[in-house]
């Protein structure tokens, strides 16, 4: 049975989704405008950069790759036909967009800072984003960083290896945007020494999504008690089936659930408010933490309104699955703290902190014993952090039958047999 949600609460966030994108036509960084052909040049100075770079490399990715209503074709990507496209769940209604994920690439140094000219037609009000990250020695990802004409992504921390996603946008109708090639130009800035920063961790409205059966932004259709989360900003959101964007949500009862990034939403499409200003995105004199539709609906900032100029109706500031919203025992709308978790790295993980990554959902018990009291759930793809591993009760999994188990926060285990490790980590 579903927990109950306040009335006609499904019909106002559904309808709260529609014509999200169609003014981010205006609002966000666009690539390329008015169907010309435009190349991007050198990257100017980027501010705090104490030299012009160096290690200059280059990378020409071929237009293929995992796509999420894109078609490519003859050498070009365009938006999927309007018959065949993909409507993100928490996004549902006005504009068409889709998702060309190019791969990732090895340079032969380490490099942080990357100039995306781009190749393409771009009828009027479409528009080609470009979006870069890096991997660190651990295996992590950091966030999507834009590559803007004039302003170059940066990373926090030099890496090898890189990963470059195209974001395709127009309005209804048959028209599209086509992209034709691309050309990564990175090198490495000196900006001195780079601190590591506290993992973000805030106290936010969530709500419930729902949507059963709809499409969320990176193509996942959504099914009865889904585990994943929406948060309203493209920079954290994974692919499907992938978990290198995860959150922990926990209640003020203890329980916690721990899973991807799958969905964009709720509200607004460009507030990465768990980080600061810089490199926030939008909303900059708001304080970390602080969701923009929460500083509406609480102190009417931007006049109650989103960044859709649309009257706020809850503080939301992350969208749950149903399948969470079940696992954590919530009965409504309400407040958790989410810690997101590929935050607070730069460069390499600490060593008391071993990656995995589940195979399956896993039940979260207080002790390493099936019979422990169940404290939340690990989601399938979620990646967690193990501090130490164990010997309890055998399980049997995707891994096989295993008395392993791992230590992922205090009094908190999962079963080994139920998800991949890189590292092994240290015996508890």
């Amino acid at each position: 049975m579903r927990s109950p949600r306040p009335a006609g609460d499904g019909r106002r966030r559904s309808l709260a989704r529609r014509r999200l994108l169609l003014p981010a036509l205006v609002t966000s960084a666009v690539l390329l405008l008015g169907g010309a052909v435009v190349a991007v040049a050198a990257a100017p100075p980027v501010p705090g950069v104490v030299s012009a770079g160096t290690d200059a490399q280059t990378w020409r990715p071929d237009l293929a790759g995992d796509a999420v209503g894109v078609q490519v074709a003859g050498g070009s990507a365009r938006l999927a036909s309007p018959r065949a496209e993909v409507r993100p769940g928490s996004l549902r209604g006005a504009s068409r967009e889709g998702f060309l994920d190019l791969g990732a690439h090895t340079f032969a140094r380490a490099v942080d800072r990357f100039t995306v000219p781009v190749r393409a037609d771009t009828p009027d009000g479409t528009a080609v984003h470009v979006d870069v990250r890096g991997r660190d020695d651990a295996g992590r990802w950091s966030e999507w960083t834009p590559a803007a004409p004039g302003s170059p992504a940066v990373l926090d921390a030099p890496t090898r290896t890189v990963a470059l996603r195209l974001t395709l946008v127009a309005p209804p109708g048959g028209v599209t945007p086509t992209v034709r090639a691309v050309t990564v130009h990175a090198d490495r800035v000196t900006t001195g020494s780079r601190a590591l920063s506290p993992r973000a961790s805030y106290r936010v409205f969530a709500t419930r999504e729902g949507l059963v059966g709809g499409t969320t932004a990176n193509g996942h259709v959504i099914t009865e008690d889904d585990q994943f989360v929406a948060l309203p900003s493209r920079r954290a959101l994974d692919a499907d089936g992938k978990g290198d964007y995860s959150v922990r949500i926990c209640t003020d009862a203890g329980r916690c659930a721990t899973v991807p990034v799958w969905d964009v939403g709720p509200w607004n499409t460009d507030d990465d408010y768990w980080n600061a200003a810089p490199p926030r995105q939008n909303w900059g004199d708001l304080a970390q933490g602080l969701p923009q539709a929460q500083a509406a609906y609480s102190d009417h900032y931007h006049g109650g309104q989103d960044g859709f100029g649309r009257s706020v109706r809850n503080p939301a500031g992350i969208d749950l699955g149903d399948g969470v919203f079940h696992a954590l025992g919530l009965q409504d709308n309400g407040w958790v703290t989410v810690d997101y978790l590929w935050t607070g790295r730069s460069g390499e993980a600490p060593a008391d902190v071993h990656l995995a990554t589940a195979d399956q959902p896993a039940t979260v018990r207080s002790a390493p014993a099936s019979g422990a009291p169940d404290m939340g759930v690990v989601g399938r793809a979620a990646q967690v952090d193990v501090t130490c591993r164990t010997t309890g009760d055998t399980v049997t999994g995707g891994r096989g039958a295993s008395t392993e188990w791992l230590r992922i926060a205090d009094d908190r285990y999962v079963p080994a047999a139920l998800v991949t490790t890189g590292t092994a980590a240290p015996v508890c």
